[in-house]
Order: C-alpha cells, then sequence, then structure tokens
C-alpha cells in the first residue's frame, strides 16, 4: 500500500530526492538506535513545500501515519520502527539567515542548530549563543522549545511558520502563553514546522564567539559528545530542589548500565550508547533510572526525550 501510494503521490509532482525503504533509522538518530522506517522520504528543497503539503493532504484522507524528523536529536525510535512514511526535512534549510528589514531572520526548519548559531555570529547578530553545541534542527528545536542556560528559544520567536493537517502554510503569531518549559504548540499535532522567524540583536562580535565557545566547551567537558545519545534525558523541576543530574549521580546511578545502554559516567542525566545499543536498551536504563529515583526520593521524572512509541516512566 506505501509503496503504490508513494508511486501515485510522485507521479502529481515534479519529485527530486530520495526515497528509502526499510530504512534503518539507527542512521538517522544522534543515539544511533531505531528499527526501520517502512518509508523514509528526503524531497529536495526545490521541491520541498509542494511535495511536503501534498503528501500530508494526501496521507490525512488514505489514513497514512506520517512521522516527521528533524536532525534526529531528542528522540528513540524504537527496535521495531516506524510504520508509514517519515518525511525527513533535511534538506530544507538555509546557507544564509533570511534578514527582514525590521532586524528579524528567518531560517528554514531543516537548518542545523549549529549551522544558524554560527550563521548569525558571523552577522554580530546575538541570541542563538545558547544554542552553540546543541544537536538537531531548528525545526526540532522551536518544538521542543530548546532550553539551555537560562534562555529558550521561544525567547527570540517572532512567529512560526507551518504546513497545517490539511497541507496550507500558515503563520502562527508568537503567544508567550502557548510555549513554556520543553513545551511549544506543535507538539501532539501532525504540524509541519516549516520556518522560524526570530528577532535578534546586534551584538559585538568578539563577545558572541567568546560565548559560543565557552557554552560548547561547557557541553564536551559534559561528555556529550564523547558517546552518541541524546542529551538531556529528563527534564529538571524546579521543586525537586536541585537538577535531575545531580539527584542521578547522588544515588550513585552514572554508570548503570543494561546492555549497550549506560548512565553517562561525566553526567547523570545523559544515557549513552556505548556502541552497541538498541532501544530497549536505552528504555531498560530510562525505566530503572526513573524507578530508583521514585523510590528514594519520592520524585516522577518526566521524559525531555520523545521516545517513539512512547515510553511511561513511571
Amino acid at each position: 500500500m506505501i509503496r503504490s501510494f508513494i508511486e501515485t503521490l510522485h507521479k502529481s509532482i515534479d519529485f527530486s530526492g530520495t526515497v528509502l525503504f526499510d530504512e534503518p533509522l539507527s542512521r538517522h538518530t544522534t543515539f544511533r538506535v531505531g528499527g526501520p522506517a517502512e518509508v523514509l522520504v528526503r524531497p529536495s528543497a526545490a521541491c520541498f513545500q509542494e511535495y511536503a503539503a501534498l503528501l500530508l493532504s494526501a496521507a490525512r484522507r488514505h489514513g497514512i501515519p506520517i512521522f516527521i524528523l528533524g536532525g534526529g536529536a531528542n528522540l528513540v525510535v524504537a527496535d521495531s520502527g516506524i510504520k508509514g512514511i517519515v518525511l525527513d526535512t533535511g534538506s530544507f534549510s538555509d546557507t544564509v539567515l533570511t534578514q527582514a528589514s525590521d532586524g528579524s531572520i528567518s531560517v528554514r526548519a531543516g537548518t542545523h542548530v549549529n549551522t544558524a548559531v554560527d550563521l548569525a555570529a558571523a552577522q554580530a547578530l546575538s541570541g542563538f549563543e545558547f544554542l552553540a553545541g546543541l544537536p538537531g534542527s531548528i525545526g526540532g528545536a522551536v518544538y521542543m522549545n530548546a532550553q539551555c542556560y537560562g534562555h529558550s528559544i521561544a525567547d527570540t520567536l517572532e512567529s512560526v511558520t507551518i504546513l497545517n493537517e490539511t497541507g496550507a502554510l500558515v503563520s502562527i503569531p508568537f503567544k508567550p502563553e502557548d510555549y513554556g518549559y520543553k513545551r511549544s504548540p506543535f507538539q501532539n499535532s501532525q504540524v509541519l514546522i516549516m520556518s522560524a522567524r526570530c528577532r535578534l540583536h546586534p551584538g559585538v562580535s568578539s563577545r558572541i564567539q567568546e560565548q559560543i565557545a565557552e557554552y560548547r566547551t561547557d557541553r564536551l567537558h559534559k561528555g556529550q559528545y564523547r558517546f552518541p545519545s541524546a542529551g538531556s534525558m529528563f527534564k529538571n523541576n524546579p521543586a525537586f530542589g536541585k537538577p535531575t543530574g545531580m539527584i542521578i549521580a547522588a544515588l550513585g546511578l552514572r554508570g548503570l548500565q543494561r546492555g549497550g545502554a549506560a548512565v553517562s559516567p561525566f553526567h547523570g542525566n545523559i544515557i549513552i550508547n556505548t556502541g552497541q545499543a538498541c532501544a530497549a536498551d536505552i528504555r531498560a536504563v530510562v525505566a530503572e533510572v526513573a524507578a530508583r529515583v521514585k523510590a528514594a526520593t519520592g520524585f516522577d521524572l518526566e521524559l525531555e526525550v520523545i521516545f517513539t512509541p512512547e515510553l511511561p516512566v513511571q
């Protein structure tokens, strides 16, 4: 059914890009785990918007599930993979930031976060420094309202352009009440983030570069790049009195290993793929850490990383 659907769809559009059947998603996630996508489609930038709009509307009519894949960060795909169509946004990226006369910039969703950080810095624009060193795409950062070092991407947003469930292009103005800690209005919906318009501000180039280097060095010291991972596994909760990573470390759980997955020896809130992990190993470590934190402190940890299908941790 999927093959015939894709073939029919491509006959109605001048498609360019890549179509892969039974593609291992371990090749497309920062954790380097995940079973096959029934079909993975990566349209070229030239046809991306037209193709994505047609795909969203047609798949909705035919009851075919669509999974949106950004940079593959903050994601654990089950060993059984993903049924339906995985739409890879990686080609829909800018090589330059599109700057408006009012000083705001527009960044396509597939643009890698660090590309946007470096391009903004090259133009002496400040506001993206806190994102330095993060994996993934701008679309994923907006979807998760990426937050670190006391800042979130919502702090910069003016509007987000999406393709809605019917494939219509819509600009969504920023409303502070729609965003929260690791929360955006696009979660749990079938919309596709196309671009984000952000307001940065002029800064001193040398200071911007220093701040970027400082954040990247900090991530390096936390061991975020030593093994495949998705960064912080659990959300922080101010009610706990200290960061989640410190709570996990205080319980002696750094280094806890199940199969090929382990709690990082460098940071309690990072779970790593030591080399041969599968998604089930990561799920086992997550479940045990959550259970032991609950037993010792009474705290219910909340996942930051997305598991597909969803993983309950309590």
